[in-house]
């Protein structure tokens, strides 16, 4: 029982039917987001193409890489990082390139051809993470760190939080009253639940909000804008056990000089989220296990998503929201996830059942997921006594803060006849990166105060991070 806000380290000793609880909390915040990327990948597909696909990127598929795919990151990380991997949004621009193509081998491509190519350039993207990890493993992670003082880590994991704050609206505003019950719900939990309830707000939010949801949509209530509140028309036509629809890749330069380049916004993702989730459990995870493992983690498991027909992988922001509620930080509870990601892409019915989910849930429990991200990155800048009334600071988190909020569809160029995307994430961490190396008067350096990094959880001694 947690009745305190003391953190769970090892949750073993909660039992298994708590540790199963929680895993399933963490695979219900992964799930909306996680699926969405097929459903929209599948919508640029059948508009380019007039036809839908039917193998590689679908649910079934993407929850299996997800799952597997965590899984896999977990055994390179040493099993210490408690991190998801989902769909990653960053690659959506360049499956929508992809789709667009028509000249070449790609006139009068099928749908599923088209995705096969786009999965080629994936599993490349994959594996330029392991160019980083290696130059981190032959220079340190400490000579990298330099480049990622609080002034730029926190910002950038400010803008993660806030840049899916449009998300959680969108979502919310399919039907307010849902949305606040499942916020509602959250909080009570959160705030007055006793024992394994207070571990759990989450979950605790989504089956109280779905029930009330099917009250509703039983009474004849419908959404705002005329719609059901549940379509169950999906759940009939599913099996009950199936192999999910896997597709072997295919390569072809075009197709990986639009995906390939996407690995930079997504690496830097990747670190952003790394310096997160090592702020919210109090752990070195980048200098145990290694950020060179936590990134060939996350290439290689990206390089096999797109090998089997999935999408690329990132380590996603709505778990370590989790973590942050929940205050379990056990790696295992993740795995667990994993487990149940894997099962239900081979229960086709159980996956129709759960995408009934409404939007407004998924809006209501993204409020506070979302913020809790946000607030990290307050916590990482404020524990650190970032100086903000230096003109440097203040540039750096400025022009953060204006890149990553304000190029909301990215920064687009060509390279070599091919359309290529920077994610708004990407242009931040980027920009306020360059911005700390060639502004004067930098006033941190990593290692030097080992309280601010134990604060960033980054400190160089693992053991006096805990808490």
């Amino acid at each position: 029982m947690n009745n305190s806000n003391e953190a769970i380290r090892d949750a073993k000793k909660l039992g298994v039917p708590k540790m199963l609880i929680l895993g399933l909390q963490h695979m219900f915040a992964m799930f909306g987001a996680t699926i969405l990327v097929p459903i929209l990948v599948n919508s640029y597909f059948q508009s380019a193409c007039g036809e839908p696909l039917t193998r590689g990127l679908t649910v079934s598929v993407t929850l299996f890489c997800a799952g597997f795919g965590t899984l896999f990151f977990h055994v390179c990380a040493k099993m210490k990082v408690p991190a998801f991997l989902g769909s990653s949004f960053a690659f959506l621009g360049g499956f929508s390139t992809v789709a667009n193509l028509n000249s070449g081998i790609y006139e009068g491509m099928a749908a599923n051809e088209k995705a096969a190519y786009a999965c080629g350039g994936v599993v490349v993207a994959g594996l330029l993470y392991l160019v980083l990890a290696l130059i981190i493993r032959l220079v340190g992670v400490k000579r990298v760190m330099r480049y990622l003082p609080p002034v730029v880590t926190g910002p950038v994991i400010i803008c993660i939080g806030l840049s899916l704050a449009s998300s959680a609206i969108s979502n919310a505003s399919t039907n307010w009253f849902l949305a606040l019950v499942a916020l509602a719900v959250i909080i009570v939990f959160n705030i007055w639940g006793k024992g394994m309830f207070k571990i759990i707000p989450i979950l605790m939010g989504v089956v109280i909000s779905y029930v009330v949801a099917v009250i509703m949509n039983a009474c004849g209530i419908t959404n705002p804008d005329g719609k059901a509140i549940i379509d169950f028309s999906t759940i009939a036509s599913a099996s009950i056990v199936g192999l999910p629809p896997f597709q072997i890749c295919k390569f072809d330069v075009t197709a990986i000089l639009v995906m390939a380049p996407i690995a930079i916004a997504t690496m830097m993702e990747h670190i952003g989220d790394m310096s997160a989730i090592s702020a919210t459990v109090g752990e070195n995870f980048l200098a145990d296990p290694g950020l060179h493992r936590t990134l060939m983690g996350d290439g290689l498991a990206t390089a096999l998503a797109g090998l089997i027909g999935g999408p690329a992988n990132t380590t996603y922001g709505e778990n370590t929201g989790v973590l942050e509620l929940s205050r379990v930080y056990d790696p295992l509870v993740i795995r667990i996830a994993a487990v149940f990601a894997i099962i239900i892409s081979f229960i086709p019915k159980v996956s129709a059942i759960i995408s009934t989910m409404p939007a407004s849930i998924i809006g209501g429990v993204s409020f506070m997921l979302y913020g809790m991200i946000s607030a990290i990155g307050v916590r990482n800048v404020v524990e650190n006594k970032v100086d903000l009334t230096k003109s440097r600071n203040l540039i750096i988190v400025g022009v953060i803060f204006v890149c990553g909020l304000g190029f909301g569809n990215g920064l687009t160029f060509q390279v070599g006849g091919a359309s290529i995307t920077l994610t708004a994430l990407a242009i931040a961490a980027i920009a306020g990166i360059v911005l700390n190396i060639i502004l004067p008067g930098n006033d941190y350096e990593f290692g030097v105060n080992p309280q601010g990094d134990i604060n960033r959880g980054v400190s160089m001694n693992p053991e006096k991070s805990r808490k």
